[in-house]
């Protein structure tokens, strides 16, 4: 009789099992029952758990411990260890999700370091996922800054030395010609979310290669603790092709391809084959998030996909709506409309160029012309205010629509002073760009300043909320892309709202996957802005928050995915049919449960089997000799 085989073993036994079972078959020989059950054993160390509905013949009762989607930790019944066969593997405790919720806040409070927070979590989601999206989504105020910037900045900084196991697939330059290949190797069959990063761009860090694999882990956790997405269907990727980045490709830990970045048209066909590959693999209506690509890359891909794919930039679209909406929010204290702002934009990359393009479809909406909205945004870069009559820098892309027929200048105090904007946004990731100077010359021109310091993290902010209050005498409308304190000015206490995309990019991803949406046009964002912007109280713009409290967030994502829903539809967009009446609760009949489920497999009664007396059995001679000894 065969010994039980260790659950811990090397892949490499078990390929060596799966080979020798199939040199077996193919020598013609035969493999006894008990070797073939080793070796089913053997094979099945690795679980194969996939989607949301659990097959229980596929299931053994070890599975419910090692598999983190069905861990229960020491929730798990007396009656369920039993029945499971996992009884006397753990203690004899038996506790409540709410108890494991309570020691996980007392286990992640223990920690000062916010990287240590973020390895706790990560290794929470890896031991039991319902707990951990459970104890994301109701303590996200908290939270958040530690799954997502600030601190996920610091875990792409130091990814190399962090990495456990995978959270989503690495597709290489090498991989050219096979990426449908890899794509396959991911084991959920029903991916409805992508979010895809080169790491070129990650936050206000720079260029740090497949380290950045941390965004989109954190971006398809929001997905889900934000908008109750279920987790099986979101696919974190990133597209290694290389980083410019020495100090990473001097790194003995970096754990990418240790070469300079692959461009030009073999860049962009390998991105081709990528899009390609993801419809092959999990259908055209499939979400593609692209996050953190270049500047020169990011509009580049909108423009050349949003029409073929289901597909938006977070980082031009994204921001683009919680900024607005935080400008929509402001109209509430200014009184004034969008027409009789004028805007000044620090930095013209992706993130501030979204903003402005949604600006202006904000104010055609309002009725103005769309040349005198563009008229209205002013732009400065790295070379200074976009003009068609500078002798430096380049207008290309998008940048030409806000470049301005006047004398160029390079210099953020004069520009400042000379156009006297009613509204300045920061997205240039240029620390202390902001200076105590420009902040009083805003609020000497403006009873009610409207700064915006968007850049990501917290260490890039143009200007922190204390310079911003106290420079303006407290009268400033302020905004932040990174969360910060509290600011004291006299006897009021003001609380800064973070511009956090967020709120807007997990209830867009509910709608447009519910609906099965084809393409995601700017609409869709103009109306998450909107449905942010209504979602704020006058309690919350009174305590200096443009934005709802992070404790809300996840009815502001319902609301937009309504929203999403709505439009989807009404624009012929929508795949998913008929269209349901009561939105709402057909959307929250596709929400992920974070509360435990019953592990027991399901049993039902049948009804008594009616009494029929049935014929005599007369045995059947099958094979004979003579005809007439077929039947005795």
């Amino acid at each position: 009789m065969f010994s039980r085989p260790s659950l811990c073993g090397t892949f490499g036994k078990l390929c060596r099992c799966g080979t020798s079972t199939t040199a077996a078959a193919a020598a013609g020989t035969t493999t006894s029952p008990a070797v073939s059950a080793l070796a089913l054993c053997e094979a099945r160390r690795y679980h194969e758990v996939v989607g949301d509905i659990i097959c229980p013949s596929q299931v053994r009762g070890i599975d419910h411990i090692r598999d983190p989607r069905l861990n229960k930790g020491l929730a798990f019944t007396l009656e369920e260890r039993q029945v499971l066969g996992i009884h006397g593997l753990q203690p004899a405790r038996f506790k409540t999700q709410e108890e494991q919720l309570q020691l996980c806040k007392i286990a992640v409070n223990r920690y000062t370091e916010p990287l240590n927070k973020y390895l706790y979590l990560s290794d929470l989601h890896d031991r039991n996922e319902r707990l951990f999206f459970r104890f994301l989504s109701e303590n996200i105020e908290d939270l958040m800054p530690i799954v997502y910037t600030p601190t996920v900045g610091l875990a792409c900084q130091r990814f190399g030395l962090i990495y456990r196991r995978p959270h989503g697939l690495f597709v290489t330059f090498n991989d050219r010609g096979h990426i449908f290949d890899v794509m396959k190797n991911w084991p959920e069959p029903n991916v409805r979310a992508i979010c895809v990063t080169d790491g070129e761009r990650i936050l206000g860090l720079g260029d740090l290669g497949a380290c950045g694999m941390g965004i989109p882990v954190g971006k398809l956790a929001l997905y889900t603790a934000l908008a109750g997405i279920k987790p099986h269907q979101c696919l974190p990727i990133v597209v290694d092709v290389g980083t410019n980045n020495i100090d990473l490709l001097e790194d003995p830990l970096y754990v990418g391809l240790r070469q300079k970045r692959v461009v030009g048209r073999e860049y962009d066909d390998f991105i081709d084959e990528f899009m390609e590959a993801v419809v092959k693999r999990y259908g055209q209506n499939t979400l593609i998030q692209f996050e953190d690509f270049g500047n020169h890359n990011a509009f580049r891909f909108l423009d050349k996909y949003r029409n073929n794919y289901c597909t938006f930039n977070d980082d031009i679209q994204g921001t683009a709506a919680v900024a607005v909406a935080g400008l929509y929010a402001s109209k509430r204290i200014t009184g004034k409309s969008f027409k009789d702002y004028t805007f000044l934009f620090a930095g013209a990359g992706e993130a501030a160029i979204g903003i402005a393009d949604l600006v202006v479809k904000a104010m055609v909406a309002e009725g103005v012309p769309i040349e005198e909205a563009y008229h209205k945004i002013y732009m400065v870069d790295i070379d200074g205010l976009l003009t068609t009559t500078r002798k430096v820098g380049n207008l290309e892309g998008h940048k030409v629509n806000y470049a301005k027929d006047i004398e160029p200048m390079a210099d953020l105090e004069q520009i400042v002073s000379a156009i006297k904007p009613n509204v300045l946004i920061g997205a240039s990731a240029c620390p202390g760009l902001f200076t105590p100077k420009i902040l009083r010359t805003m609020a000497d021109h403006n009873d009610r300043p409207v700064i915006f310091a968007l850049s990501n993290p917290t260490s890039k902010a143009e200007c922190t909320a204390d310079e911003a209050y106290h420079n303006t005498d407290a009268r400033v409308i302020f905004s932040s892309g990174s969360p910060f304190p509290p600011v004291k000015v006299g006897d009021k206490t003001y609380y800064p709202g973070q511009g956090n995309n967020a709120y807007i990019f997990p209830g867009v991803g509910l709608g447009v996957i519910c609906t099965g949406t084809h393409h995601i046009p700017d609409d869709m964002f103009l109306i998450a802005a909107q449905e942010l912007a209504n979602f704020t109280e006058s309690s919350d713009i009174e305590r200096g928050s443009l934005y709802p409290p992070l404790e809300n967030i996840r009815d502001v994502s319902m609301n937009i995915a309504i929203g999403v829903t709505k439009c989807a539809y009404d624009k012929g967009l929508a795949s998913t049919y008929p269209e349901p009446q009561d939105k709402r609760k057909w959307l929250e009949d596709q929400l992920y449960n974070f509360n435990y489920e019953c592990s027991m497999p399901v049993t039902w009664t049948w009804p008594r089997m009616p009494y029929i007396k049935t014929r005599e059995l007369v045995p059947t001679k099958l094979y004979g000799k003579k005809k007439s000894e077929e039947i005795l």
